[in-house]
């Protein structure tokens, strides 16, 4: 069994950073203490006060696993992750085939199993025709369960309200919702295409994909959970107006209804879209500078519980499209903690709430079996990080296989050194270390 010493680290944890030393044994951390130099370790690392912190949770990428690999793959972004401090993730379930029966299911697992350098979850796919498969799901190694209540890809855009009532009612798994209402959004998207013909400019997306759109469908999600008492994760919060359909009142472990912001609408506004065009093009639409300041202030007073990517590589020739046929999404897992530390070098936001909104509530939320926190006997999911290397975003450093990113040219100040995955070091410096794959994510069942 290995055993790894850190050094002099600033720990970030639990609402603290406190000055220390730290012991991995195998893939768990057997000690934590202010001075554990005299302790023999195969291994040493000294942090010279760099910031120790969990590693991170993304509760929703897309990896294109199957049927889509020349955009992205499980190995390729895990890689991207684990080089961007994220030790594990939870994958969505419109890859081709969509991941609508237990068998596809698993299959994503086995290649998760082979080729992530992340620990790995895999969300089961709601249609309007297979409840009955989705209710098969075990919920001791399966993260939850999706439904698109908008647009999406192939069979899984779940428009049938007797589906939903049946999965609100029956499912004790957790439901993560995309929210978005399909008809309006079919309706404003005629009236423009009425207008612009083929060439609607990107900057009408949030005029398309519009605050009405994601309130219509996200209030309806939050109903139906509280008449059934399910478990409700409303994914990618993009409108203030949303806001008011959470509760920030009570413990996260004891809330059934929470929420996600993700980087993109916390980072860009629509008056982005002029420079960065179908780039920043993603479902929910990036919207106003009001509805960013709304939902950043609505992280930092728990409203909202996790933030999150929505990590969804495109090439750059597909988001070259006309706006009808450019897709939405992008990729943002190697970049999301290194944007999050900007936010705090300006003053926005602490090291400890960074840490509590993208490492322990996902697992709090998730009910994610020790990983998330940096305590003795949990999982050795680490990311150190120099606070002051600053960095530059540019192709030759961009992991993801689409080869590009929205915040190519972006300088961050912080920069990731190290990350360790179920106590193996996957990344050091800058350079991958593929010689362990990451874990199957286990959860409890309270």
């Amino acid at each position: 069994m290995k055993r790894t010493l850190i050094l002099n680290a600033n720990i970030v944890n639990e609402g603290r950073i406190v000055e220390g030393d730290l012991l991995i044994a195998g893939d768990r951390i057997e000690k934590i203490s202010g001075d554990l130099s005299s302790v023999p370790a195969d291994e040493t690392v000294d942090a010279n006060g760099r910031f120790l912190l969990p590693g991170l949770i993304d509760d929703q990428v897309h990896f294109r696993e199957p049927g889509l690999t020349h955009k992205a793959d499980i190995f390729t972004e895990s890689r991207a992750a684990v080089a961007g401090g994220v030790t594990s993730f939870m994958e969505m379930p419109n890859t081709v085939p969509n991941t609508l029966t237990q068998t596809l299911l698993e299959n994503k697992y086995a290649i998760a199993g082979k080729s992530s350098l992340a620990n790995y979850s895999f969300y089961m796919g709601v249609s309007n025709d297979n409840l009955d498969e989705v209710l098969r799901t075990n919920p001791s190694d399966v993260c939850g369960v999706k439904v698109f209540m908008g647009s999406s890809t192939g069979n899984m855009l779940v428009d049938d309200f007797k589906t939903l009532e049946g999965l609100f009612s029956r499912s004790e798994m957790l439901i993560a919702a995309h929210c978005e209402d399909e008809t309006t959004i079919r309706i404003n998207a005629e009236t423009y295409r009425s207008r612009y013909g083929e060439n609607v400019p990107v900057s009408c997306h949030p005029l398309i994909r519009t605050e009405e759109a994601c309130y219509k469908s996200s209030s309806m999600a939050v109903a139906l959970a509280k008449k059934n008492g399910a478990r409700l994760h409303v994914l990618h919060i993009s409108t203030g107006r949303e806001l008011a359909l959470f509760d920030n009142s009570i413990p996260l472990e004891e809330k059934k209804i929470t929420a996600e912001a993700c980087i993109h609408h916390l980072w860009f506004t629509d008056a982005d879209y002029e420079q960065k065009g179908a780039l920043i093009k993603w479902n929910p639409a990036i919207k106003t500078a009001s509805d960013r300041d709304l939902i950043f202030a609505a992280i930092l007073n728990d409203t909202i519980d996790v933030v999150a990517t929505d990590h969804a590589p495109h090439t750059l020739e597909e988001k070259n499209g006309t706006y009808f046929n450019a897709p939405s999404g992008g990729p943002l897992i190697q970049h999301s903690l290194a944007a999050m530390l900007a936010f705090y070098h300006k003053g926005m936001i602490s090291l400890e709430k960074i840490v509590k909104k993208m490492c322990h509530d996902p697992a709090i939320l998730f009910r994610i079996t020790d990983r998330g926190f940096i305590r003795e006997g949990y999982f050795a999911d680490l990311a150190l990080v120099d606070l002051n290397a600053p960095w530059t975003v540019e192709k030759s450093n961009i992991l993801a296989k689409c080869g590009w990113s929205p915040f190519e040219g972006q300088q961050f100040k912080s920069r990731i050194t190290d990350t360790w995955v179920s106590g193996f070091r996957a990344y050091k410096d800058g350079r991958i270390n593929e010689g362990q794959p990451g874990r199957r994510l286990k959860f409890s069942a309270e």
